[in-house]
């Protein structure tokens, strides 16, 4: 019970957050243009699923956090 209790805080510190939304917002567009031109380059017979769903995985987890 005598246990000392560490208040919750953040991974990375509050003045990173505007960078480090730009960041990761810049890379997001970036995965997400290089998707688009996959598909419109690619013809059907060509396209991967594998490579689209992890194209498109990678591109939502940078654009959401």
């Amino acid at each position: 019970m005598g246990q000392s209790v560490k208040p919750i805080s953040s991974p990375v510190p509050d003045e990173w957050y505007p960078t480090l939304a730009v960041f990761m917002l810049a890379i997001g567009l970036v995965v997400t243009a290089s998707f688009f031109i996959y598909e419109a380059t690619s013809s059907r017979k060509n396209r991967s699923l594998a490579k689209e769903l992890t194209t498109g995985a990678v591109a939502s987890v940078f654009l959401v956090c």
